[in-house]
């Protein structure tokens, strides 16, 4: 992983703000905090999204799409059953979410649920994101022999539950929402084989 300083100026900021969202939502982050945690000015914040924090909180939305979408990627492509696999990712977002401090939960769940309504290009990028997830476990189904309709449905389960439970987790400070959710998705995707 790139360290702060070998990114460019337009990543830290959206990184900073994926970061800090996550963390205390869209409008508790000020664009200064942003700036601050970038390492960015705020003139640099302004001349890379002139749209201020709302251009800034899609972005960070999409962020946060493409570091979970690489985690699901990274799992469902390195495990061949698709049961265990949803069970490794579960232990994934579990152990982040621990090593976080209990901080670093969903940004784009985060993000998307507090602008629910009032930002809808931020809410798109949010249903943008989910479909993303669903459809990489809906293909990793349809190849694992699943139907179509089958995988649609088990996909939209999987997605749904492992955001409720990574929410939950957080909430409690365990990892048990997220190890039994994991578990209870294993054994449905296997009850359709």
């Amino acid at each position: 992983m790139a360290t702060k300083h070998e990114l460019g100026t337009r990543e830290r900021i959206i990184r900073a703000t994926s970061r800090l969202m996550q963390r205390q939502g869209y409008e508790a982050t000020g664009l200064k905090e942003i700036s601050r945690e970038a390492e960015a000015t705020l003139g640099s914040v302004y001349h890379f999204f002139p749209g201020g924090k709302r251009e800034l909180a899609v972005e960070a939305v999409r962020h946060g799409d493409r570091e979970f979408t690489e985690l699901l990627r990274t799992v469902l492509g390195r495990i061949d059953d698709p049961a265990a696999a949803i069970i490794v990712c579960a232990r994934d977002l579990s152990t982040g979410l621990r090593d976080s401090g209990w901080l670093d939960g969903c940004p784009v769940t985060t993000t998307a649920l507090e602008s629910a309504g009032r930002l809808p290009d931020i809410q798109r990028a949010a249903e943008e994101a989910f479909e993303n997830w669903r459809g990489l476990v809906r293909d990793k189904l349809r190849r694992s022999g699943f139907d179509e309709d089958v995988a649609h449905d088990l996909a939209h389960t999987v997605i749904n539950t492992l955001e409720g439970a990574e929410m939950s987790a957080q909430v409690s400070q365990s990892e048990a929402p997220l190890e039994i959710a994991g578990r209870h998705l294993a054994r449905l995707i296997d009850s359709y084989r």
